[in-house]
């Protein structure tokens, strides 16, 4: 296990990447001096066989009679010929200097009218250093006047090599002048150059791989800030994409997304132990409003019915306001038991009895409670099936209070200016779940307050007390279902209710059947 992780590791990896890229540049390095050294020690030994092809030409044609430009025709030496760059002349020197032979014949010997032969003297042409064409222990070879001897020389170097010979005609010398130093510049100047190509693509090679690593190498490191930043702003359902790495990085992407499930379970529970801590909060206070604010209630109601049966005013017209009166005040005692109710739904543990529910005579009952507000408002309420509507198994009152609540909060969202609410009815999921939506064409909910409207307490009317939705979402969740919530402002708000038609778990842990269709 610790050898695949070692063999794995980023760090090995980019350790192994730089000591292959150092071997790639020495192998270059060595190779471009490797072909310099064999091209110079080519240049060389060409050098020394064109030094021995001049010196062994003017043997030949001290030996042969004949004379030198004839002799390399004969001699067909590509070092010798005219094309070639290497030996430039050869001459014939005698003793006092007089050229008796040369490949240019404007230096051989000329034949004067009066038929005398004039020679051109060595000391009258230039010639480049001097140098013995080989190294005796000791060469004591004389020179004629005008030649000098290169103080230094070295192998390959061009210029102007002498070799004496002894013949019967007496001491000769024989000089092989070859082709300027711009030749064996051209050369080197041509390695350097071949030299600098090979590292200047060694370097680019060696650049794009470490490129190619160094982008590997933080293209997760972009991914992992921009997942920090997105989970430092609180979306903890934003995952770092995974990629198939199994060294640090790879690693650290993992732990990074286990880290952000964990994050975002933590702040689940945190919501959780919130909704619960308010939940005791609120059964504390409906436990304390239904028991000091109830009694006195009930009180209330009996004596206002006491006083309506036995202190009515006999006086038409008093009678009249006196029933007003006593059945505003009955009126609004009401309203506040419907408020205690409410605080009591909300915090108390459910206790539902399910049963085998047709929903569009649910739908139809709920309706049937606003029929003399919408007639008085002017809003069209109906009730449309689409499809066949599967039955449910579930609490037939709590579902029914969860339907009026919403249409509550869609006659509240006409302002009183007639409308149109529909509450359509369907199947979904293949029949496995029924789906209820309430719809209406009225002012809609803003953007910013959708997130909210199904928080306890949340309200954006002066006289609401923020339960109504919160008590639908907990009935509707009490019976494994969802709802959700589109709108727009200025065009209306849909409620969309989904059940199972397998019904609810109850106490025991017993789930019922789904109804017969």
């Amino acid at each position: 296990m610790n050898l695949l992780r070692f063999k794995n590791s980023f760090r090995v990896r980019l350790l192994l990447l730089l000591a292959a890229l150092l071997v790639l540049t020495l192998g270059v390095q060595y190779y471009v001096n490797l072909r310099a050294v064999r091209t110079n020690t080519q240049f060389i030994v060409e050098q020394q066989q064109a030094i021995m092809a001049g010196v062994a030409l003017g043997v030949n044609s001290l030996s042969s009679g004949l004379y030198l430009d004839q002799m390399r025709e004969q001699a067909k030496q590509p070092l010798l010929g005219e094309q070639a760059s290497r030996v430039k002349n050869v001459l014939i020197v005698g003793e006092n200097g007089d050229i008796e032979d040369s490949l240019l014949s404007d230096l051989n010997p000329k034949l004067n009218p009066d038929q005398s032969v004039s020679h051109v003297n060595i000391k009258d042409i230039e010639l480049p250093p001097l140098t013995s064409a080989v190294q005796l222990p000791s060469d004591t070879t004389t020179l004629p006047a005008g030649m000098t001897v290169a103080t230094q020389s070295s192998a390959g170097q061009p210029g102007a090599f002498y070799f004496p010979i002894e013949t019967t005609k007496g001491h000769h010398l024989i000089i092989v002048v070859l082709g300027s130093a711009n030749d064996i510049t051209t050369l080197f100047q041509r390695q350097t150059r071949r030299s600098l190509l090979y590292t200047l693509a060694v370097l680019l090679v060696t650049t794009a791989l470490t490129g190619i690593v160094v982008w590997r190498f933080t293209r997760p490191i972009k991914s992992l800030a921009i997942a920090a930043r997105s989970v430092a702003a609180g979306d903890f359902s934003f995952r770092v994409p995974t990629i198939k790495r199994r060294d640090e990085m790879g690693e650290l992407t993992e732990l990074f997304n286990d880290m952000t499930v964990k994050l975002a379970r933590t702040r689940e529970l945190e919501a959780q132990l919130y909704n619960a801590e308010k939940a005791v909060v609120v059964s504390r206070l409906a436990s304390a409003i239904a028991h000091e604010i109830r009694n006195p209630l009930n009180y209330i109601n009996l004596t206002l019915d006491h006083l309506r049966a036995s202190f009515a005013p006999d006086d038409p017209q008093r009678q009249e306001k006196f029933e007003s009166l006593t059945k505003q005040l009955k009126s609004e005692v009401a309203r506040i038991n419907d408020r205690i109710t409410e605080f009591l739904n909300y915090s108390r543990p459910p206790k539902l009895n399910p049963e085998p529910l047709d929903l569009v005579a649910l739908a139809r009952d709920a309706l049937r409670i606003f029929e003399v507000q919408t007639t008085e408002t002017d809003v069209n309420a109906t009730i449309v099936t689409d499809g066949e509507v599967p039955k449910v198994i579930a609490d037939a009152e709590a579902l029914r209070s969860a339907l009026t609540n919403l249409i509550i909060n869609s006659l509240q969202a006409m302002n009183g200016q007639g409308g149109k609410v529909t509450v359509v009815l369907s199947g979904e999921d293949g029949g496995r779940r029924a789906r209820i939506d309430v719809v209406d064409n009225g002012r809609g909910i803003q953007a910013d307050d959708i997130s909210k409207i199904f928080e306890p307490y949340f309200s954006t009317k002066e006289t609401g007390t923020g339960l109504g939705l919160a008590i639908v979402k907990k009935a509707i969740e009490d019976h494994h279902g969802t709802i959700t919530v589109k709108s727009k402002v200025g065009e209306g708000t849909t409620f969309t209710i989904t059940l199972p038609v397998g019904g609810v778990v109850l106490e025991d842990g017993y789930v019922l059947p789904p109804p017969p269709q």
